[in-house]
């Protein structure tokens, strides 16, 4: 593992820990989150372990953890491999997040799943918008800060939340959009139209869970599950689109 790798992995363990701990210490504790086997379409197996008692919904977070691996950088990744270690090993972290979430059914795991989204959409953002003009700490720094305050929305209001979401995922809109018009050619502009195609399938899917779930095909393979294999997807374009771009892009760090 290069300088630049360690760099990512200390900077995200230190992040992860202090989500953590705020959640933990329960700072978080008013935000309204959804627990429980009746907010999932599949049932339950009995005789499973309570980390699979959801076989599908649980090993589904194998994915993240697998697609983090294969991305993480080695040696010749060129010059935004800190940047992409650091979105690598979010995916990798966020699998086990997910999957502790479904293990528990506990109220704290559903608020550090939810909050550990935002910094992930931002990552991905402040990536490409790095890619189209170029590498500021302070500037990474703030949207990181900024991405990760914004969950006190969630405080406020019980859709506070998925408001958050969604000024996320336009501000990610707007800087793939940025790079795309730069540095983009016909094969990233197709990437970007899997990538979208595949975050409308995320919140669709995951919001149709229950309704799906009236035909046999989505009873155990659910919406749910579906909208995972879809948020997978959505990882796997934002790599292959900053990866496509990044030798023309400005220097990251």
């Amino acid at each position: 593992m290069g300088p630049k790798e360690q760099l990512a992995l200390w900077h995200v363990a230190t992040a992860s820990v202090l989500c953590l701990v705020v959640v933990a210490a329960g700072m978080l504790d008013g935000v309204t989150v959804e627990v429980g086997y009746g907010h999932y379409a599949e049932p339950p197996v009995p005789w499973l372990p309570p980390m699979l008692a959801m076989p599908c919904n649980s090993l589904v977070n194998l994915a993240y953890m697998a697609l983090g691996w294969c991305w993480f950088p080695r040696d010749g990744a060129g010059s935004s491999r800190y940047l992409q270690a650091v979105f690598a090993l979010m995916a990798l972290g966020y699998g086990p997040v997910q999957w502790a979430r479904l293990w528990t059914q506990h109220p704290q795991t559903a608020v550090l799943d939810q909050w550990v989204t935002l910094p992930i959409f931002a990552w991905a953002g402040l990536w490409c918008y790095v890619l189209a003009w170029g590498w500021r700490p302070g500037q990474a720094v703030l949207v990181v800060g900024v991405s990760l305050v914004s969950y006190s929305m969630a405080l406020a209001h019980p859709c506070g939340f998925e408001l958050a979401l969604a000024v996320h995922v336009v501000a990610v809109a707007g800087a793939v959009w940025q790079a795309q018009r730069r540095l983009g050619d016909v094969d990233s502009a197709w990437t970007v139209v899997a990538g979208f195609a595949a975050c409308l399938g995320f919140v669709v899917l995951k919001l149709a869970d229950r309704w799906l779930a009236q035909w046999a095909p989505f009873q155990r393979f659910t919406g749910h599950f579906w909208s995972k294999v879809c948020d997978v997807l959505q990882f796997h374009c934002v790599f292959l689109f900053a990866t496509r771009l990044g030798p023309r892009g400005c220097p990251a760090p």
